[in-house]
């Protein structure tokens, strides 16, 4: 597990549960970040058991054991074999600043050293795009509009090795 000492109880990243997926989807649908214009990219969005079953999903975890944030990376993902995607990094509104989303982030880059791969992609939410490339991600393209994401998303790697 990983921790983030704090004054109060500790936030702990473990591996999500099947009865985390409605407090996942609830962070996803109720992210500011994703107010507006972007609010089409996750207004449909459900983490599903069978979702958490398939990928590599980990949850920040305040004391009272409520996720505050999580991660989910596809494996494989785009790109080429050894290469994975983080597919969603959200943390919640209300605990905005305190070094999570850094947390989960460091998480996620151990998780992937750890199951052997070269790489992770992202396809970044264009706000998000520089708290990824202050992490060593670089940029290397960009994914195009389709279906309701009528803007470009910039597309960044994270080399490992």
């Amino acid at each position: 597990m990983t921790e983030l000492p704090r004054d109060e109880a500790p936030v702990v990243v473990d591996d999500a549960r099947h009865d985390d997926a409605g407090q996942l989807t609830a962070l996803v649908r109720a992210s500011a970040a994703y107010a507006g214009e972007y609010q089409a990219m996750v207004v449909g969005d459900t983490i599903t058991t069978d979702y958490l079953d398939a990928n590599l999903v980990r949850v920040a975890r305040g004391g009272d054991g409520a996720a505050r944030g999580f991660y989910a990376m596809l494996t494989p993902g785009r790109g080429e074999p050894g290469e994975g995607e983080l597919d969603y990094l959200f943390v919640g509104d209300d605990q905005q600043g305190r070094g999570l989303g850094r947390l989960l982030f460091e998480d996620m880059r151990a998780q992937a050293v750890r199951r052997g791969l070269r790489a992770v992609h992202i396809v970044s939410h264009p706000p998000a795009e520089e708290f990824y490339r202050a992490r060593g991600a670089r940029r290397v393209g960009e994914v195009p509009p389709r279906g309701s994401i009528t803007w470009s998303r910039p597309h960044l790697l994270l080399t490992l090795a």
